[in-house]
């Protein structure tokens, strides 16, 4: 089925204790499109550019299958640049710089022909902006949000009228608790659900995701990772896995959701070998499926 995605394309500078990639291929959208891509295509990409974008970039999301016709491209504008640098646990991370450049004034506008797509994720913009793409979109089968602590701190009302709009949302554990003052993640789960979603996702780094509708609970792990290189998309790689997966199935329900989130987790894992999108671009169906069964393994007791 259809998916359309809706988000940031950026260029990062990441730099780790081992090494350092400068201007390499990042945003949310980027990140979701690609790891959705595996799974469904086309899949919809909205989001805006300027015309430094890199004609290699456009060339790779076209063969792997991402639609762009509802990419704007800004004639004489920048690219959104955010530079980063993570600390040895690769837990921790200090921003260096975030230049919004065109995507200060992104204005998400819907191609007519991407209206009726079933299935929409709304990757991590201003809330205003989220609510306005669902306002554009016509009875979408499944829609998943993300967001992050800035729009919690700095507009909470916006994101709670958004979240009363939508049927799961993906945050991670210090979001869940900044959001509803919980520190206990069930009893956060319970204030959030309240909210209106169906479901609810609470990414929890190294230590795996945890899926919550109003009366089950499943845990999956994170695939153990001996060469861990750069995180950096990590949790939109999850989100683009999750819904990937999802878009394939004719039924939504909780036993489909476990596997979607473990799907999620595969992606994650694979986006954290190499720096950027990297890892993401040479992936096959056959090393999706064997790191899924290994996960299916390491969780089954």
């Amino acid at each position: 089925m259809s998916l359309l995605v809706v988000g940031s394309v950026a260029y990062d500078t990441i730099e780790t204790v081992q090494s350092k990639v400068v201007d390499a291929l990042g945003g949310s959208a980027t990140y979701i499109s690609l790891a959705a891509s595996y799974f469904t295509h086309p899949v919809h990409l909205v989001g805006v550019v300027g015309s430094d974008f890199k004609k290699e970039h456009i060339d790779l999301l076209s063969k792997k299958n991402v639609d762009l016709k509802g990419l704007q491209i800004v004639e004489e504008g920048k690219t959104f640049r955010w530079s980063g640098r993570y600390h040895k646990n690769f837990n921790d991370r200090d921003t260096i710089s975030t230049d919004l450049n065109v995507f200060e004034t992104f204005n998400p506008i819907i191609p007519d022909e991407l209206k009726n797509d079933d299935f929409i994720m709304l990757g991590n913009i201003d809330p205003p902006l989220q609510l306005n793409v669902l306002e554009q979109i016509n009875k979408p089968k499944l829609t998943v949000l993300d967001t992050m602590n800035l729009w919690i701190n700095i507009k909470k009302a916006e994101l709670l009228e958004v979240l009363k709009n939508i049927d799961v949302l993906i945050i991670n554990d210090s979001e869940a608790e900044l959001l509803t003052g919980e520190a206990n993640l069930v009893k956060a789960a319970k204030q959030i659900l309240n909210i209106g979603m169906k479901y609810l996702i609470i990414k929890k780094g190294a230590h795996g995701a945890v899926l919550f509708n109003c009366d089950k609970v499943f845990s999956a792990p994170a695939y153990p990772l001996e060469n861990l290189v750069d995180p950096t998309g990590a949790g939109d790689t999850f989100a683009g896995g999750f819904l990937g997966y999802l878009s394939m199935q004719s039924e939504i329900n909780f036993e489909v959701m476990r596997k979607a989130v473990v799907y999620g987790s595969v992606m994650a894992s694979f986006c954290c070998e190499d720096f950027s999108t990297s890892a993401l671009e040479n992936l096959t169906e056959e090393k999706i499926r064997n790191r899924f069964n290994e996960f299916a393994e390491i969780a089954r007791f």
